[in-house]
């Protein structure tokens, strides 16, 4: 009977320190950090795109780049749909509005217009998009989540073409202004 006992202590030294590790509620099916990170992130990324976006559509002074903004408007709240209802089956808060950099962002490009809020704005989407195809790459390739990985390799290729989209947009443009 002492044997018994010294085999479920030992058992238990060995199964409480990793349950330990879990937050108080959490199930083992708890989303790793990072996998949890990359949902928040992406979703604030998306409503500044989407908040851009509107800008964009508002300001741009040619068709292109009032195009261009509808969509990111468009991709980043259909894209931001799937990431709020992954993030809700994962019990993962998410924000509901753009960071401060990307709110400090709009109100700068809200004070341009003309010729000089596309550069500004296409810029932006550019430098956005750059980080953002990096960041979906590593979480595809490196996520644990199998919804979030499966969510980060399905949106990537939409990504990677708003980055190339951007860019032969600001050619485009700087091209026409040149002449």
């Amino acid at each position: 009977m002492n044997r018994t006992w010294a085999i479920v202590v030992a058992a238990l030294a060995v199964v409480a320190p990793a349950s330990a590790m879990q937050k108080p509620g959490a199930t083992g099916t708890a989303e790793p950090k990072s996998d949890k990170s990359f949902l928040v992130k992406a979703v604030e990324g998306g409503l500044a795109e989407i908040e851009l976006g509107k800008l964009a559509v508002q300001k741009g002074s040619t068709p292109q780049v009032k195009q261009f903004g509808q969509r990111m408007v468009d991709d980043h709240t259909k894209a931001n749909a799937q990431l709020q209802h992954i993030a809700a089956t994962k019990n993962v808060v998410v924000p509901t509005e753009p960071d401060k950099q990307s709110r400090s962002m709009n109100a700068r490009l809200e004070k341009l217009t003309g010729p000089e809020f596309d550069k500004e704005y296409l810029t932006a989407m550019i430098s956005d998009h750059a980080e953002d195809v990096s960041e979906f790459q590593k979480e595809a390739t490196g996520g644990r989540d199998p919804d979030v990985t499966k969510f980060a390799s399905t949106t990537l290729p939409t990504l990677e073409e708003h980055l190339r989209l951007a860019e032969t947009t600001r050619m485009a443009l700087a091209s026409s202004h040149d002449r």
